[in-house]
């Protein structure tokens, strides 16, 4: 510099300006041109950065200012070009102690919320994720409208709006708060979730969408023992070692109260904090890393693994207004995601399945009332083991004479005559004793049976293979058994969608309402009840649509008996497009021969193993159970004749 001249001293001051001023310009543009909020997800400037990454940016500036205090050569210029900010490094998730330990913060005026907006906006730009929960007052088992609603952002701060402050217009609704709840780049995770958005739409009309429950990524992530249900207090205990607070204290004070108790808050906010840790927790993702960016790309990460999920209530009794025996709000259990019912003609088809009425998770079965499992022992007369059974099924024999007591403890029968067959060898299933007990969780009561390839399809099978299927009879406590048939929805879907076998539209409804026939009876019963009153045009209209239908000429009378036979005519008639879901599935299989059937079989088996895995499975259980023996005892070859 000591070498240069004035002119280049001038030259290299105008140089420098311009190009902070293009540098800080760009900078400017750039911000402006993204949205207000959803853009901001994806600015990488707004992220919280610590004191360190607070230090390298200095340093970068200090970088472009010594820049621009200098004439720039080629090769100078672009690696200024080339030190655009880049995005910070994965952010790491706070470990659920630590998510626990955030105090809430409240908020009961549009001047505190837009005292915490800014900050919430920061943390969704890492990660687009709140855990979501409300509290209201029920009186005499009414329920009133919602009183607090608790959000949780991913480092576990919670904000409790207490929403009845904004009641009747007392406030206007925050603006912040409604663009959160209704944008669809931002999950709001929780038990209920989705009901809870119902509420909040009936009692203040905010919109509450992208919710996702998470009693569905539990089952479908396969990490939860279910052995006390899915309520957020299960999932939090099984998952998280977390204890929650659920005394009918706590759960039923007064959420309007002027002013909510510490004991109270902390409440609120677990659920929330609890679920967002959940959510974390059931992707895999741990304390340790964070997703590969921290932007609002994230977003499109979180949503793929949580595919199909989004938005879909949780089917089962009770409307969400009640609190079951754990200490949990009752909520809609799941809808699984199925097609809807299309219409026909000018009628819609029922949906068969509607008439089953759904039951929540472990509640409402009928558990078994005696042990499935007796450990009786049948013998040849030879006293070769031939398989267990029931002690009903042994003192049968013993009742006809045709058995004889070989030992009361095992209870042991020996057949007097030469069975139908015998085990191939000593290590058959059948000759193994099973416990009572839950095969997944190893719950000891309120078991019930499960069927591991469900009766739709194994009615179908052919005698073959329907003769000796105990080995697809599993105990199951009544959570595991609820659980499971959740999962048994979803293959069914993925079967149906792969052989176009539906089990909701036309072709699986057997009777179909006939129009013409519904018209018939209509007009009959309106000339029996209103006769002469109707005008002359109009009864002959409808005389001749019931002449048309029964091939009538038209100088015949319709007397009272034809049309009293009209108006009762049966208007439901036989779909001959009929195919039951179940028999068009194993149809399919069947055209493979006896190796498709068992492939069927198999990939029941195995979606069981999969979804629920059992640690508590009889001895020999397996996937290719009985598959080698039909192979050599019928043939590949073997005609297939489908009940």
């Amino acid at each position: 510099m000591s070498h240069r001249g004035p002119l280049t001293a001038v030259i290299t001051t105008v140089l420098g300006a311009a190009l902070g001023g293009l540098l800080i310009w760009r900078v400017y543009r750039t911000k402006r041109k993204r949205l207000p909020f959803i853009q901001k997800v994806a600015d990488p400037v707004e992220a919280p950065c610590s004191e360190e990454e607070t230090w390298k940016a200095v340093e970068f500036t200090d970088a472009v200012c010594q820049y621009a205090q200098a004439p720039l050569q080629e090769e100078e210029r672009e690696l200024v070009e080339s030190q655009a900010p880049q995005l910070p490094p994965p952010v790491p998730i706070p470990s659920s102690e630590q998510l626990l330990g955030v105090k809430p913060l409240m908020v009961s005026s549009e001047e505190e919320w837009q005292q915490l907006w800014p900050l919430m906006q920061t943390q969704l730009a890492v990660y687009p994720v709140l855990g979501l929960d409300c509290e209201w007052v029920s009186v005499k088992g009414k329920v009133s409208t919602v009183s607090l609603l608790q959000m949780a952002t991913y480092t576990g701060l919670c904000i409790l709006v207490r929403l009845q402050t904004f009641r009747n217009g007392q406030q206007p609704l925050p603006f912040g708060l409604m663009e959160i709840l209704r944008d669809p780049h931002i999950l709001k995770v929780g038990v209920g979730c989705y009901e809870d958005g119902k509420r909040l739409m009936r009692d203040y009309g905010l919109s509450l969408s992208c919710t996702l429950d998470l009693r569905y990524l539990a089952l479908r992530q396969s990490l939860t023992p279910v052995t006390n249900g899915l309520s957020l207090k299960s999932l939090a205990a099984d998952l998280l070692n977390v204890c929650l607070d659920k005394s009918l204290e706590l759960r039923c004070s007064d959420w309007e109260a002027d002013q909510l108790t510490l004991d109270q808050m902390t409440y609120a906010a677990r659920d929330a904090q609890v679920s967002i840790a959940l959510f974390f927790h059931l992707l895999g993702l741990r304390s340790e890393a964070g997703p590969a960016s921290p932007s609002g790309r994230s977003y499109s990460e979180l949503t793929t693994r949580c595919q199909g999920l989004v938005d879909v209530p949780f089917r089962g009794q009770g409307d969400g207004d009640n609190r079951t025996a754990d200490g949990e709000k009752r909520r809609r259990m799941p809808k699984q995601p199925t097609l809807e019912s299309p219409e026909v003609g000018d009628q819609q088809v029922p949906d068969p399945r509607k008439n089953n009425k759904r039951k929540p998770l472990g509640v409402g079965y009928s558990a078994r009332k005696s042990p499935l499992y007796d450990n009786c022992f049948l013998h040849a007369p030879d006293d070769q083991p031939l398989c267990t059974c029931d002690k009903k099924k042994a003192k049968w024999y013993l009742d006809k004479g045709i058995g004889v007591l070989q030992s009361e403890d095992p209870f042991i029968v020996r057949l007097l005559f030469e069975p139908a067959g015998r085990p191939d060898s000593q290590h058959d299933y059948y000759l193994t004793a099973k416990q009572n007990l839950c095969v997944v969780c190893g719950k000891a009561d309120s078991y019930i049976r499960k069927n591991i390839v469900p009766h739709e399809y194994r009615r179908h099978f052919p005698t073959e293979m329907k003769d000796h299927n105990s080995h697809d009879i599993l105990l199951l406590c009544t959570a595991c058994h609820g659980a499971s048939n959740v999962h048994d929805g979803f293959l069914k879907q993925q079967l149906a969608e792969e052989f176009g076998a539906p089990q909701g539209c036309e072709e699986g409804v057997r009777l179909l309402e006939d129009s013409d026939r519904r018209r018939v009876r209509s007009a009959s019963r309106a000339l029996i009840t209103a006769g002469n009153g109707l005008p002359e045009q109009r009864r002959e209209e409808l005389q001749a649509l019931i002449k048309n239908f029964l091939n009538m000429n038209e100088e015949q009378e319709l007397t009272n008996d034809i049309l009293q036979q009209a108006a009762g005519l049966e208007t439901r008639i036989f779909n001959e497009a009929y195919i039951p879901h179940g028999l068009k599935v194993v149809r399919a299989y069947a055209t493979k021969g006896l190796k498709g059937l068992m492939e069927l079989e198999r990939r029941w088996r195995q979606h069981f193993l999969s979804n629920m895995k059992p640690r508590h499975l009889p001895p020999l259980w397996s996937v290719d159970h009985n598959h080698s023996k039909f192979l050599r005892k019928y043939g590949e070859d073997l005609p297939i004749k489908l009940n």
